[in-house]
């Protein structure tokens, strides 16, 4: 990848719509699209000629013919997304549409993106930490308002501002310790001693706090994978339908209808849960059914949570029985379906067993399930402070390398071991903290981040 050059790329989805949009940055990207635009009516000008967030009315053509009527908008650095100069393109959606006008921005000098390097650009350029530059890709991706509000915070600089807090605070500490590294003679006195102590625990307990959103982080971006398992009949199907609120899985009365794993995700009092609905546990009648059966084994042990679906209108069996022992030490809600209908299936009371009657047909218990659901994986309230910090599996591995360096400086300090030493755990720990900013990156890192973008972005 050369920062120099200039790139296109197609930023809306590809297929038909009422619009597409074409993205070109870089230093030559007024001149680039001034070999290919065709300003149309007395106010429209070239690129070139255009002032900064002004739109431009014309005609785009590749190799001699007309690739599109389009709307030209003109961003001159350092206000743009990029803080290079812009040119976005608006033509009529479709795929054929716009690769065409792709077609001649690449042919009039500009060269294809790459994954993410139109964000890319918008860090080094210091548009964005690397933080807010991961959030982008969470804005994205969220599948719940929930996911879509804590990537905005993060995109907003929430987390960033607390990051850069917690490294100036190591900073200073690391500028005492190298003072008195520099003046050997001088013994860092008691009271400054247990002030530079005073402030390592701080930051100790502030990161142990960020490590702590961690699940929730992964949650609200990745979602949680729920799988709907019991007997055939007993209304998994039904009960998928209705926690998604449409009609998805074949439903019939004929046992054993379900013989793939069908997988949707939902929004769930705001978390994505990925529902998994499952082959009827029970022997196979035929080699289909059987590869059906295996495979709901397999999502059953990759759950994270267990929709034990019983029908609480049949007594239970050894199977039931058997698969209650089974999933003992899993998360798990059973479910009673079809309350609807005289009940035979009753349950104990049982310490920790959570226990929700369902009826999939007059929907009653549906949303009591939902509150189950949420209150089981994720516990306690959903604070709006708590989705301004949520980590993610990068930004969690930075902070335990960064406190892990920060327990060997406190024990360092606490048992006046030489300051040079104090000095290294010291630096090592900034170091982590600056990485989940991008204060301290490797082309390889940014590679591993910013590969996972789409193209465009």
């Amino acid at each position: 990848m050369n920062p120099e050059d200039t790139i296109a790329a197609i930023c809306t989805p590809l297929g038909e719509g009422g619009l597409a949009v074409i993205r070109v940055s870089g230093s030559h990207s007024l001149a680039v699209t001034d070999r290919c635009f065709e300003p149309r009516g007395t106010l429209a000008r070239k690129p070139s000629a255009a002032a900064t967030h002004t739109v431009h009315y014309g005609r785009i053509h590749h190799q001699g013919r007309l690739a599109d009527e389009v709307l030209l908008t003109v961003l001159r650095a350092p206000h743009s997304y990029t803080c290079e100069d812009t040119v976005e393109v608006s033509c009529h959606g479709g795929l054929l549409t716009a690769r065409l006008v792709l077609e001649a921005l690449l042919a009039a000098g500009a060269r294809p993106a790459e994954p993410g390097e139109f964000t890319r650009r918008a860090f080094l350029n210091g548009r964005l930490d690397l933080a807010q530059a991961e959030a982008v890709a969470d804005v994205i991706h969220a599948r719940t308002e929930l996911a879509l509000t804590a990537a905005q915070e993060q995109l907003a600089g929430s987390l960033s501002k607390r990051i850069r807090q917690l490294r100036q605070d190591l900073l200073q500490v690391l500028a005492h310790v190298e003072a008195h590294i520099d003046f050997p003679d001088e013994d860092i006195a008691p009271d400054t001693r247990e002030a530079l102590l005073g402030r390592l625990r701080s930051a100790e307990a502030f990161m142990d706090e960020l490590l702590r959103t961690a699940r929730e982080g992964r949650l609200l971006r990745r979602g949680i994978r729920a799988a709907l398992i019991g007997r055939t009949n007993a209304g998994k199907s039904s009960l998928l339908n209705a926690l998604l609120g449409r009609d998805r899985a074949i439903v019939t009365a004929t046992p054993g209808t379900t013989r793939d794993t069908i997988e949707e995700t939902a929004s769930i009092r705001g978390l994505p849960v990925v529902l998994i609905d499952t082959a009827g546990l029970r022997e196979a009648g035929d080699a289909i059914e059987e590869e059906g059966i295996r495979r709901s084994q397999r999502a059953l042990a990759e759950a994270e949570l267990v929709l034990h679906v019983l029908d609480g209108s049949e007594p239970r069996d050894v199977r039931d029985e058997g698969w209650m022992e089974r999933l003992a030490d899993r998360p798990r809600i059973v479910v009673l379906n079809k309350s609807d209908l005289p009940g035979r299936a009753g349950l104990a009371a049982q310490a920790g067993l959570r226990v929700v009657e369902t009826s999939c047909l007059t929907r009653v218990g549906i949303e009591t399930l939902k509150d189950a659901i949420r209150e089981t994986v994720w516990s306690g309230a959903i604070r709006a402070e708590m989705l301004e910090v949520t980590i993610n599996a990068r930004h969690q591995d930075a902070l335990r390398r960064a406190r892990e360096a920060v327990e060997l400086t406190l024990a360092a300090l606490e048992r006046g071991e030489s300051l040079e030493l104090v000095a290294v755990d010291l630096h090592a720990a900034v170091r982590a903290v600056g990485e989940i900013v991008g204060e301290t990156t490797t082309d390889d890192l940014l590679d591993s981040i910013f590969s996972q973008f789409c193209i465009g972005k």
